[in-house]
């Protein structure tokens, strides 16, 4: 067994997503620390040009596996590549994000090497006897553990976008390998027919790094107009999401849902408006760095997280906020 790490990356139609860099980023630091090279994995058809982008973020190898069968996202036919891989290679660790498609195919990745997964993880490090230690939060983000992966190989974990800082691009260069994939299509239990893309798609919530987000105070499907002209004035890396009252009450589409039933952000900001603040909701943005709320209501449990809090109606204190934020820019 060698002292290797890999991170299986994510790209999206030939671009990749920032959870790469972080895994490059800290991938580079683990391997430092247990003597190994780090590697790196990226899955798709035509991905040269990602291939290329990799290069010179600390990775000494980067495997290309290459395939129609992974045009489109599938955990069967992404499953089989990394396992078959890594059943050649032995490495020590390997690491993925904890995104939608990272929590659907690491699991499965983990049952077939017969090995254990630390999931949506904020922090990552080598302890004094070589081994992988994955911090975790339980009790909806109450509290944080230490995970290890005992007696079984490789050690996996899922790290949470944004926690941790990209790597920086140096010069030295990666040794590109061209993985040969075949899957063949009748073992798979699932076909993807058709991608049905909504309107205007956004920035996924979980790479945003400012999230303007509303609640049932909102009042309606048409108001959150506001949210999205505040977090367009914030610009590039800022989107909208919803609390689940918001989402019930068919004031936002599912996938602007943030909490324990929607997707857990980490963003650098997050401003909650006409948010109450309940549990499953906390749950799922409470690690974000600094976390403003707005709620007329002073004993909202929002404020109890909250770095800053106004008490307010949200209709007035959105426009300032939007108005203020477009003046800072031009003036930057």
């Amino acid at each position: 067994m060698s002292n290797d790490v890999w991170i299986v990356t994510e790209q999206k139609e030939g671009k990749l997503k920032k959870i790469s860099f972080e895994l490059l980023g800290i991938g580079k630091k683990l391997a430092e620390k247990t003597g190994g090279s780090l590697s790196a994995l990226l899955l798709g058809h035509n991905i040269e040009g990602p291939a290329a982008e990799l290069d010179g973020y600390g990775a000494q190898k980067i495997f290309v596996c290459e395939s129609e069968s992974l045009q489109s996202y599938s955990n069967e036919s992404y499953a089989k590549a990394i396992v078959d891989l890594v059943k050649v290679h032995h490495p020590a660790i390997l690491l993925g994000a904890a995104t939608a498609l990272g929590k659907d195919l690491f699991p499965r990745v983990a049952a077939r090497l017969q090995t254990g997964l630390a999931s949506d993880c904020v922090g990552l490090d080598i302890n004094d006897k070589g081994l992988l230690v994955a911090e975790r939060p339980i009790f909806a983000g109450k509290v944080l553990v230490d995970c290890n992966i005992l007696n079984a190989k490789p050690q996996m974990a899922c790290l949470r976008p944004n926690v941790l800082p990209p790597a920086e691009r140096g010069s030295e260069k990666a040794e590109i390998e061209k993985v040969s994939v075949e899957v063949d299509p009748e073992d798979l239990k699932a076909r993807l027919k058709k991608i049905v893309k909504t309107a205007g798609e956004k920035i996924d919530l979980t790479e945003a790094s400012v999230i303007v987000s509303g609640g049932r105070g909102v009042g309606g499907k048409e108001n959150f107009k506001i949210l999205e002209e505040l977090a367009d004035a914030f610009g590039e890396g800022a989107t909208v999401g919803a609390s689940r009252s918001a989402v019930d009450s068919g004031f936002a589409p599912h996938d602007w849902q943030v909490g324990q039933t929607g997707k857990v952000v980490n963003p650098n900001l997050y401003i909650a408006c006409g948010i109450s603040g309940a549990i499953q909701h906390l749950a799922g943005m409470r690690t974000s760095k600094y976390i403003v709320a707005i709620n007329k209501d002073p004993e909202a449990p929002i404020f109890q997280v909250a770095d800053y809090g106004i008490v307010d109606d949200l209709f007035k204190v959105v426009p300032m906020l939007t108005k203020e934020v477009r003046r800072l820019k031009a003036e930057a």
